[in-house]
């Protein structure tokens, strides 16, 4: 038998509801997540409790399965905050528990990270060492959707291309 502790706390799956601040953000990153990868269920909450007896519990985003990774979700004071937060540990989970980067610019296949923007929480892409080609504002969270990757004018149609 091992002393408790030496045992890893066992975590919970949070019910929608119990942080509505936390719910919210998340749904917006979810929408994030849904549009790039569409193979993975949403993103959740899961809570580990405190090690100490008077230690609050530790709110985590994990995927469906519950494994996550990263620091914990701090007490939010505002929405923006706390969207910047979720979107902080979604990227962790996502990188490190499924071994890709996420989100991914569609222009320069870079993963993207959190930013301020005109008030506004969002994606940044770093661009490429070029001068021509610099970092930009690539969506606001949760509005990976309506990206698209650009058309490429010289590129030929399929149906020009001559069969092999």
């Amino acid at each position: 038998m091992h002393p408790s502790f030496l045992s890893p706390p066992e975590p919970r799956f949070v019910p929608e509801g119990e942080h509505p601040l936390w719910d919210e953000a998340l749904a917006v990153v979810n929408r994030d997540v849904a549009a790039t990868l569409p193979e993975q269920r949403p993103l959740c909450l899961i809570a580990y409790p405190g090690w100490e007896q008077d230690e609050a519990e530790r709110i985590y985003v994990a995927l469906a399965n519950g494994d996550s990774h990263g620091n914990s979700l701090g007490p939010g004071t505002s929405a923006a905050q706390a969207l910047l937060a979720v979107a902080e540990a979604a990227q962790d989970t996502i990188t490190e528990c499924l071994w890709q980067a996420w989100p991914v610019c569609t222009l320069h296949g870079l993963g993207m990270h959190m930013a301020e923007d005109a008030g506004r929480a969002s994606w940044r892409c770093a661009g490429t060492s070029r001068p021509s080609d610099p970092g930009h504002v690539r969506a606001a969270i949760g509005e990976l959707d309506t990206i698209h990757r650009p058309r490429r004018p010289n590129r030929k149609r399929r149906k020009d291309r001559k069969p092999r």
